[in-house]
C-alpha cells in the first residue's frame, strides 16, 4: 500500500477513534447534564407558580383559569399536596392513584428527589415548598423522562452528523496534506532512481520544507560526491594508464634500441641509465596506487595509537631538513604546542612529508611548519613562500594524477588526504595571505598533555 493512503488511513484511524470516545463521554453525560438542567427549570417555573398562588384568591374561578393556563402554557404536569390535610390541593394529572402512590413512597421534604416512577415512565421531579403561615402544602412539578431522552436523541443525532461532516472533511484534509507531504518523497524516490542509472544531469530539485528539504540536500550531495567519485575513478584509470605507459614506452624503446644495437658503448650505459630510473619511478607510482586502494579498503592496513604532537613534530622535522638542504629550502618550525593526538603514527608522518615535500619542490626560500590549537582544534599547518597555487588547480588538487608543473606522480597528496581522512580529521589547501600556498591538517579530537 502507498504511503500516501497508509498516512490517510493512520490520520482517519485516529480521529474517528478520538470522536467515536467523545461521543460516548458526552453521551453517558448528557442526561445527567439535561436532568439537573430540567429540574433548575421546574424550580424557576415553580417559584412563579407559587408566587402566584400566593398572591391570588384560588376561589375565583378567573384566577384559576389563569392559573391553568400557566400550566399550559409552560406544559408542566404540576400537582400541590397539602401535608395537614393530607390532600391533593390540586393538580394537573389526570391519574390520581399514582400521585398517591407517589406521596407514600417519596419524602416531600427534600427538596432534591430521584427520578420518580410513574405507570410507563419515569419522571424528573422538582418540589417547592409553598411557604405560608397558614399552609403546609408543596408544589409538585414533573418532566417526563421521555421527554429528556427524546432531546438526548435528537443531539445525538446532530452530533453525530456533526461528527460525519467533521470525518469526512478530515479525510479530505490529510489527503490534501498526505499528499503534499508524499509528492515529494515520490519525485525524491524518482531523483534515487537517475542515482542509481547514474543520470547525473537528469537531477532536478525537489520543492520541499523541514526534513524532506534536508534529506534532498543530503541527496544531492550524495549524487554530487557520487558524480565526483565516479569521474575521478574514470581520469584515475585514464592518468594511470597515461603514467604507467609512458615509463614502459622508454624502457621498452632502450631496451629494444640496446638489443638491435642501436644504441652502443655510451649511449647503451646511458640507456640503461634511463631504464633503472624508469623503472624507480614505475615502482613507486605502483606503491603509490596500492596504498591508495589499501586506504580506502583494507581496515588491517591503519593503526591509530596515542602520538605526542611534540615528538611527531620532531620526526617531521629530522626527514624534512635533508630534503630541504638538497633543494637549499630552509625549513622553519614556529609554533608547536604539545597535545595527545590519535591517528596512525607511520601513515601521518607519511602524509605529512608528502606534503612538506610538495612545499620545498615549490619554495622560493623557505617552508613554515607550526603545530597549534585553536578554536578547540589541533592544527598542522605547511607554508611555503612560492607562486602559490592556480585557481583551476586548488579545487581539484587532492584529485589522484592531478598535479603542477613541477609535480612527480600526481599522488602524494592524494595519498595524505586519504591518510588524514582516515585519521578522523580534514585537510584544505589555499593560497596564503602574503604568497605561496599553505596547506591545513585539521583535527577536531585531541587532548592537551599534562605537561602542558
Amino acid at each position: 500500500m502507498k504511503l500516501q493512503y497508509q498516512l490517510t488511513i493512520a490520520f482517519t484511524t485516529l480521529l474517528v477513534v478520538i470522536m467515536t470516545v467523545t461521543g460516548i463521554m458526552i453521551y453517558s453525560q448528557m442526561l445527567q447534564m439535561l436532568i439537573k438542567d430540567e429540574q433548575r427549570q421546574l424550580e424557576d417555573k415553580g417559584e412563579l407558580i407559587v408566587n402566584f398562588i400566593l398572591s391570588e384568591d384560588l376561589n375565583n374561578t378567573t384566577n384559576v383559569q389563569r392559573l391553568l393556563q400557566m400550566l399550559e402554557q409552560y406544559n408542566l404536569q404540576v400537582f400541590a399536596y397539602d401535608e395537614a390535610s393530607e390532600r391533593i390541593v390540586f393538580s394537573s394529572i389526570p391519574n390520581m392513584n399514582t400521585i398517591e402512590s407517589w406521596i407514600q413512597e417519596y419524602d416531600l421534604d427534600s427538596r432534591t428527589q430521584p427520578l420518580w416512577q410513574g405507570k410507563d415512565d419515569n419522571y424528573v421531579v422538582s418540589i417547592i415548598p409553598i411557604l405560608s403561615p397558614l399552609s403546609t402544602q408543596h408544589l409538585v412539578l414533573l418532566t417526563p423522562l421521555d421527554d429528556l431522552q427524546g432531546v438526548q436523541r435528537s443531539l445525538m443525532n446532530r452530533l453525530f452528523l456533526i461528527f460525519l461532516i467533521g470525518i469526512a472533511v478530515a479525510v479530505l484534509l490529510s489527503h490534501y496534506l498526505t499528499t503534499k507531504l508524499v509528492t515529494p518523497l515520490t519525485k525524491l524516490k524518482h531523483q534515487l532512481k537517475k542515482i542509481e542509472k547514474r543520470k547525473f544531469d537528469e537531477m532536478e530539485e525537489v520543492k520541499a520544507t523541514g526534513e524532506i528539504k534536508e534529506v534532498e540536500q543530503s541527496v544531492v550531495e550524495m549524487a554530487n560526491e557520487l558524480n565526483s567519485f565516479i569521474q575521478s575513478q574514470h581520469h584515475f584509470f585514464q592518468n594511470a594508464s597515461h603514467e604507467l605507459k609512458t615509463p614502459l614506452m622508454t624502457i621498452q624503446g632502450y631496451a629494444e634500441g640496446i638489443r638491435d644495437g642501436i644504441f652502443e658503448g655510451e649511449e647503451a650505459r646511458r640507456g640503461l641509465q634511463v631504464m633503472v630510473a624508469e623503472i624507480k619511478r614505475l615502482k613507486k607510482i605502483i606503491n603509490e596506487i596500492i596504498l591508495l586502494a589499501k586506504l580506502d579498503s583494507e581496515a588491517d592496513i591503519y593503526r591509530p595509537e596515542r602520538v605526542n604532537s611534540k615528538i611527531f613534530m620532531e620526526q617531521i622535522m629530522e626527514r624534512a631538513i635533508p630534503i630541504a638542504n638538497e633543494k637549499q629550502i630552509q625549513v622553519k618550525q614556529n609554533q608547536v604546542d604539545e597535545v595527545e593526538v590519535m591517528f596512525d603514527g607511520e601513515k601521518m608522518l607519511q602524509a605529512v612529508m608528502n606534503i612538506i615535500t610538495n612545499a620545498i619542490r615549490h619554495a622560493d626560500t623557505q617552508v613554515e611548519v607550526t603545530a597549534f590549537t585553536e578554536n578547540k582544534q589541533f592544527q598542522i599547518q605547511i607554508t611555503d613562500d612560492g607562486e602559490g597555487i592556480d585557481e583551476e588547480l586548488l579545487k581539484k588538487l587532492f584529485h589522484r594524477f592531478v598535479k603542477g608543473e613541477s609535480g612527480e606522480t600526481g599522488l602524494g597528496l592524494a595519498i595524505a588526504r586519504a591518510i588524514v581522512e582516515r585519521s578522523g580529521g580534514s585537510i584544505k589547501a589555499e593560497n596564503a595571505p602574503y604568497g605561496g600556498a599553505r596547506f591545513t591538517i585539521i583535527f577536531t579530537e585531541f587532548e592537551k598533555n599534562n605537561d602542558y
